[in-house]
């Protein structure tokens, strides 16, 4: 920082706290640090700024005439240093994003977006359950992340969409070509459960509509799904961001029974993010 500058906030320090030693302690100088750089604009300006008493300081009259345009240079400082680092901070950068199975559908176009944008950032993502992201965010592994809302652990979340769930059956099925699918005809298939990912969400769904689907198959790994079904293994239910992105020749109908997942971005602190994630939560937010 100029050296003029750090004079002109130690003489607006002690003015705003009204004593050389709280200014002292607030800026981390000594006291004899503080006074001699008002010392120094005093004696540059051959002014007496202030008046130093036993109870602390005040400014002179003089000082109250210098005052306003001395806190007018620190404001400008300020924004100018704010500006010198927002364009040296987007030049370059990384931002590690966790997600969980089947996001990356959502998150590929959102980055081409951004990069466009800011092509310094480069991005790295780590895929997981979700409370596998849960668990990287809290603990620093990355810095943000998408994950299914509400969220279990501590952390700010920004929601950015909700995501269907539909039926995926082999295009053989006979209700391949029907309007909707019926929550209730599962019970009567040989359904792919998922162990875990979006399988809460389906519980709280046959919860909520009172069937107890048999379990064909139980599948660790969502994205095998679809092949599954092309190859008469049995039908699932999945969120549509997972099952319109996929090479399996399947038929997917919206439920009887709509449900959806919330999805969100989450972050420990948007406030001690890095100037490149904070860009791209706004960048999130406006598209």
């Amino acid at each position: 920082m100029d050296g003029n500058i750090q004079k002109y906030r130690a003489l607006i320090t002690a003015v705003d706290t009204g004593s050389i030693t709280k200014a002292a302690e607030s800026l981390n100088y000594t006291q004899s640090g503080i006074s001699r750089m008002i010392g120094d604009l005093e004696s540059e300006w051959k002014v007496t700024l202030l008046e130093r008493r036993h109870a602390g300081v005040r400014l002179t009259s003089d000082g109250m005439q210098l005052m306003p345009h001395i806190r007018s240079l620190c404001a400008d400082a300020e924004e100018l240093a704010a500006a010198v680092d927002e364009l040296n901070g987007l030049r370059s950068g990384l931002i590690r994003i966790g997600m969980f199975s089947g996001a990356g559908n959502l998150l590929a176009p959102i980055i081409a977006g951004f990069r466009k944008e800011n092509p310094g950032i480069d991005f790295q993502l780590m895929t997981g359950e979700y409370g596998s992201v849960e668990e990287w965010i809290a603990a620093g592994n990355v810095d943000c992340g998408l994950t299914r809302l509400p969220v279990e652990k501590d952390l700010e979340t920004v929601f950015l969409q909700q995501d269907v769930f539909v039926a995926v059956l082999p295009l053989n099925h006979p209700m391949a070509g029907k309007q909707f699918y019926p929550v209730s005809a599962v019970e009567g298939e040989s359904f792919l459960r998922q162990e875990t990912g979006s399988g809460r969400d389906l519980t709280e769904l046959f919860d909520r509509c009172g069937v107890n689907p048999e379990s064909g198959i139980l599948v660790g790994e969502e994205s095998s799904i679809p092949a599954m079904v092309e190859n008469g293994l049995g039908i699932a239910i999945l969120p549509r961001l997972m099952a319109e992105h996929t090479s399996a020749k399947v038929a997917l109908l919206p439920l009887d029974v709509p449900a959806y997942r919330s999805i969100g971005i989450s972050l420990r602190s948007r406030k001690g993010s890095s100037l490149a994630v904070r860009r791209f939560l706004e960048y999130l937010q406006k598209i």
